[in-house]
């Protein structure tokens, strides 16, 4: 049996989460505006993400060792990602991939507890814009 690494990654607070299929045209742009640098990738080491900032319902940076910023693009939109501002996953891997899901973390009175999953996409090597 492989073991599992459960990730927590805690921010900030409140809403229920849930995943639904909005257009991308419909999305409002919340997320700094960034230039890809290099080739996106189906997957990034956990030893090498050092911080995660949620942009958006659609949109994750992960902060990586240095300058390096993998940003994450969801297929679909992740209600409760942004006002939660906190999300879990598990992998039985050492890295976080395209094909893995994960779960808002909801605030009941201080009792945490996971919400719907949601897909992640690509990560692409990102230089945000200032």
């Amino acid at each position: 049996m492989k073991a599992r690494n459960l990730c927590l990654v805690a921010l900030a607070p409140a809403a229920l989460a849930a995943c639904s299929q909005e257009r991308p045209e419909d999305r409002p742009v919340v997320a700094p505006a960034a230039k890809v640098v290099g080739e996106a990738r189906n997957c990034i080491p956990l030893t090498q993400i050092r911080n995660t900032r949620i942009r958006d319902d659609w949109t994750i940076d992960f902060e990586g060792i240095g300058k390096t910023v993998w940003r994450n693009t969801l297929p679909n939109r992740c209600s409760g990602l942004k006002s939660q501002d906190k999300f879990t996953y598990e992998t039985s891997l050492s890295q976080l991939c395209n094909t893995d899901i994960i779960y808002v973390l909801n605030d009941y009175g201080g009792q945490l507890q996971r919400g719907a999953g949601c897909g992640l996409g690509m990560f692409v090597p990102v230089e945000l814009e200032k």
